[in-house]
């Protein structure tokens, strides 16, 4: 990706190249079991000759390749001990690994293992970030005049530089509980691309993961399996997903699904293998023939183009900021106050404006004397008048679900609640949110942001940022469940965040150097934005696909994803120069 790497204190990662290859004709099996063929298992033996600590880094290298259960780091242990190494108990991502010598005779040494804990990666290629130190003691032997490992830990430890080279991070795309939209679901996956279109296939038939599942939609559950191998459209058999060519998959269990239903399974798979660098066409079969007898021979994106997880009603409905405690619609020309109370009142703190731009909620100063609430939610239409919907004496600024009917705010810190509008009568109601996962981790939420998809939410609490899953209950009821810190070593307390695409938040801190990061959702990268440009603090921050807005001490500003890397840098938004004010896109 494109951000340069963050300052001490925080995670930076890159992606780089470079992965274990695999067999032509493996059948999707978990991360780190995948077997070779007998013909095609290749494992570099260790170098003779390495002196122990040399040897360990070797090993630890090697422990990156998880074909046929790590076989390349096993040749680094001694026969006894490689059959007995259990390398599915855990792995271990770590930073800075030193290897301290404790011992040291002509034919036994220990060495000490210290490091610094930056994530896991669970079965499916799940990451998991986490933060600590981390220390284990490895024990090695002379065997015929070379040194072999006969003591350590269950479970892999890998060097995140080493792990970056092996693996990729990619995205299974399941469906929001309305079917309009995928929600992705990275993974980190290892092995080369001729086998990517087999392990992802595979692992959309397991499932999302389980904090996800409460909260989407799976057309691959039920029964559904591959018939026969993968292969190019035309039946070719070699670098099947490398390349021009398209794929084509034949599935079984799906006879049960209608039209829609088959549909959404194919919106799942070309969303998936697309986002995977696997050109289409995508041929879809259902018992050897055509999943739907439109698309013979084969699907495109264009053909799912309703459910694409990168839409966005930006564009269209355009940009607005907060001025002077008034919304105002932003153009290259200036900024003028949009019609009715939104646009006549001066009192206004934060606004949120629905997807599709017709109504609008904002929190505003109400002018009370303490101890009467200092804020009230106002919500109406774009251009028309507006009513109190709740008051309290901190609400976090408003966001809107994508059904442009529910808004959601936290209250005085530790209270979630969604504001239900009513189609055609406009009446307002409040219900509670179950928000106890959130509230247990701290005790002021000054965040609360929905993707656009509506399944997670990300949070500021404590100045830490944390996303949620948002599950709708049988009874109607709403949860945010399974609560994950995502931003560790951020360094400084998070001021404003906001959703750049499902799988990304942006995140203004309070620091002078590198103000403005951007976060995976799983916690497993944080990349330093550009700071040309900006004065600290920045105070807000509002961001789509292909732009993120922030307001600093002095003006509104605005950085384009697609410049090239050389020449990116913020600049002024045209129409609001000078202007100190709060960048707002809908949503």
């Amino acid at each position: 990706m494109r951000r340069a790497g963050l300052a001490a204190g925080v995670v930076a990662l890159a992606l780089v190249g470079g992965c274990a290859s695999l067999p032509d004709s493996s059948a999707p099996q978990a991360i780190g079991t995948i077997e070779r063929d007998s013909a095609g298992t290749s494992v570099e033996a260790p170098a003779p000759g390495r002196e122990p600590d040399l040897l360990l880094r070797d090993f630890f290298k090697a422990s990156t390749d998880p074909t046929n259960q790590h076989l390349a780091a096993r040749q680094f242990l001694t026969a006894g001990v490689s059959g007995k190494w259990d390398d599915a108990a855990s792995t271990t991502i770590v930073d800075k690994i030193d290897v301290l010598p404790e011992q040291r005779s002509n034919e036994r040494s220990t060495y000490t293992i210290r490091a610094n804990k930056v994530g896991q990666l669970e079965p499916g290629g799940l990451y998991v970030a986490e933060e600590g130190s981390f220390e284990t003691e490895v024990g090695l032997v002379k065997v015929d005049g070379e040194w072999r490992i006969d003591q350590l830990p269950a479970g892999v430890i890998m060097d995140r530089a080493e792990f970056l080279n092996s693996y990729k991070r990619k995205s299974l795309y399941f469906l929001d509980p309305s079917g309009s939209t995928v929600v992705p679901d990275p993974r980190w996956i290892a092995g080369a691309q001729d086998q990517m279109a087999s392990q992802l296939v595979g692992l959309m038939i397991d499932g999302p993961k389980s904090a996800l599942t409460p909260a989407v939609r799976n057309e691959f559950g039920d029964g559904v399996s591959v018939l026969g191998p993968i292969t190019k459209a035309d039946g070719r058999t070699a670098q099947v997903g490398v390349g021009l060519g398209g794929i084509r998959i034949d599935f079984q269990g799906l006879s049960q699904k209608n039209e829609q239903e088959r549909g959404l399974f194919a919106a799942q798979l070309v969303w998936t293998l697309a986002n995977a660098d696997i050109s289409g066409p995508y041929v879809i079969l259902a018992d050897g023939e055509p999943l739907d007898e439109r698309f013979p021979n084969g699907w495109t994106t264009a053909d799912v183009a309703s459910t694409n997880p990168l839409a966005t009603t930006s564009a269209t409905v355009g940009l607005h900021a907060l001025r002077d405690g008034s919304m105002v619609s932003v153009s290259d020309s200036g900024a003028t106050p949009v019609e009715g109370y939104f646009g006549e009142a001066r009192s206004l703190r934060s606004v949120g404006l629905s997807p599709n731009g017709n109504l609008v909620a904002a929190v505003s100063d109400t002018g009370k004397p303490t101890p009467e609430p200092a804020n009230a939610l106002m919500v109406g239409d774009y251009d028309g008048q507006a009513a109190p919907a709740l008051e309290g004496g901190a609400i976090t600024r408003p966001t809107w679900g994508p059904d442009n009917a529910a808004i959601w705010v936290a209250v005085n810190g530790n209270t979630v609640v969604r504001v239900l509008r009513e189609p055609g009568t406009g009446r307002e109601s409040v219900v509670n949110v179950d928000a106890g996962a959130v509230t247990a981790l701290g005790t002021n939420i000054t965040e609360l942001r929905l993707s656009r998809d509506g399944v997670r939410a990300a949070l500021i609490v404590d100045g830490k940022v944390y996303t949620a899953t948002v599950v709708q209950r049988p009874n109607g009821t709403f949860e945010l469940s399974s609560p994950r810190a995502i931003a560790l070593g951020l360094g400084s307390p998070a001021l404003s965040l906001d959703w750049s695409d499902g799988e990304t938040i942006v995140v203004a801190r309070a620091a002078n150097d590198t103000p403005v990061v951007q976060v995976s959702v799983d916690g497993s990268r944080m990349d330093a934005l550009p700071s040309r440009n900006l004065t600290a603090p920045v105070v807000a921050v509002d961001a789509s696909a292909t732009t993120e807005f922030v307001a600093d001490s002095r003006a509104v500003f605005q950085l384009n994803n697609n410049d090239p890397a050389g020449d990116r840098y913020w600049r002024e938004v045209p129409g609001l120069t000078g202007m100190k004010a709060t960048p707002i896109l809908p949503g």
